[in-house]
This record gives C-alpha cells, structure tokens and sequence, in this order.
C-alpha cells in the first residue's frame, strides 16, 4: 500500500505542479511537502485536506489519502435518495421538473443515470430492454447500436465530444468501471476516432425520430463545494432546443413525443 506522501506526490504529479507551485497554493513552505511526500515527516489531517483542496482532488480519494496516514475518513457517502440528503434530492428533483417540457437527467461518476424527468421517457422507448435494466448507462444508452446511436444523425460528432468528456474526468478521477466503459464504446482506433470538434461548446445532439429531425445541446450542473461523496459525484445533464422547430416539438402539444421507426 502507497504512502500518504506518494499519494499525495502522485496527485500533484498528475495536476502538472511541482512542489514549490503547491506549496504557495496551500500556504505552507516546499520544504515542508518534500517532507511530506517522502514520508520525513507525517502531515496531520488538516495539512493532508488542506493540501489536496489545492491539488482538486475528489472526495472518494481525500478519505483514501485519511486513510493511508491514519486517520479516519472524513467524508460520507449516503445514497441521494435517502434520508440524509432528501434536501438535496428534493433540489434535484425540482430543477428536473422545471426544466420540462425539455429533457434532463442526473448521472454519477461512471454515467449511470440516478434520476430523469419525464421528457427523457420517449426517447426510451425504442431501446433494447436490456439496456434499460438497472444501472442505466448513459454510455452505453447513446453508444450501443441497440440503444439511441441509430437515431443520432451526427453520431461520429457525438462520440468526439464524449471521447472528451471521459478522458478529461479520467485525467481528473481515475475510475476501472468508467475506463472500461471508455475502452469498449470509445477507444481510439474507430473510424470516427480523429472527427474533428468544430467547438465542443456548441456541438448539437441531432435525433432523427420517425423522418423529424431534432437538435439539442447539453449543460451540465453540479453541486458547489460538497461535503458528500454522492453529491460530488453527480451532475445535471440538461438538454435544450438549438432551433425553434426542436422547441415547438417538445412545447406545442399537438406534435407529441419522439416516436422512432
């Protein structure tokens, strides 16, 4: 097992700072984290969460570094539905629903979908059951042949920006689950693997839903400074119309939802 200190080099490492670039961040002298990283002398708790706020390091593994000096893990991880985070669920819930009629859903660290709102329905009902058992991938979802990727017009796009997505949470939080993911349904060495992104900031999802083309764009909304791992680890993925025919599809009654043929 590493030492806190390796643990803690090997973060510092993978952010691209060198010691002297932490320590004027986290206020203390470089001298103290080469003592630190080379196990001379033992931080306390404060002074190794202290060091790894500067170095962004996620929730999940700050209780890890805890843990590899010593001490116990600072942070929870309860489940969004229960008790101890029924506010925040009920926050979460209620963003959900206000932004219906539009579609948006909530995902977890390795993109299974925790929650959705009712817009996100339709778009279901062509999938293959199997990949609607839980946990729903969204991964899997949007990339499995069996899943959307028939219906998305622009799929070779899609996958460019999920490509970097994944490989900017990876470099952020290495995860096995999540790089198996990436390793099946987007590795390089597809046909579409170098598809350029004219900008990934505005790179549209285009449907296609019985002959009627629909164009989305996503933002993703996440919990300010969390004290929970599960809250962290979540984010609001919210889709909105890019042109006025998508919006009238989803606002005006009459047209329905996206049947796909």
């Amino acid at each position: 097992m590493r030492t806190v200190g390796e643990m803690l080099r090997h973060w510092r490492r993978r952010r691209g700072l060198s010691q002297l670039d932490l320590a004027i961040a986290a206020d203390v002298s470089a001298r103290h984290v080469s003592l630190v990283e080379t196990g001379k002398s033992n931080p306390s708790a404060d002074m190794i969460l202290r060091l790894a706020a500067q170095l962004d390091v996620p929730l999940r593994e700050r209780n890890r570094l805890l843990l590899a000096a010593g001490f116990a893990p600072r942070y929870a991880e309860r489940p969004l539905d229960g008790q101890a985070l029924s506010a925040a669920w009920d926050a979460v819930a209620r963003v959900l629903r206000a932004h219906e009629p539009y579609p948006a859903l909530v995902i977890d660290r390795r993109w299974n979908i925790v929650m959705t709102n009712r817009a996100i329905d339709p778009f279901l009902a062509h999938v293959a059951p199997h990949l609607l058992r839980p946990p729903i991938n969204m991964l899997r979802l949007g990339l499995d042949p069996r899943g959307l990727a028939p219906h998305i017009v622009n799929l070779a796009e899609v996958r460019s920006l999920l490509r970097t997505r994944i490989t900017r949470r990876l470099a952020a939080a290495p995860d096995p689950e999540l790089t198996a993911l990436y390793e099946e349904l987007l590795a390089p060495g597809r046909d579409d693997a170098s598809h350029p992104l004219a900008s990934e900031v505005t790179v549209p999802m285009i449907f296609n839903f019985g002959g009627r083309e629909l164009r989305l764009f996503s933002t993703t909304t996440t919990f300010g400074t969390p004290m929970d791992i599960t809250l962290d680890e979540v984010a609001i993925e919210s889709y909105y119309p890019t042109d006025a025919e998508t919006a009238a599809y989803f606002t005006t009654p009459e047209t329905g939802a996206p049947t796909a043929t």
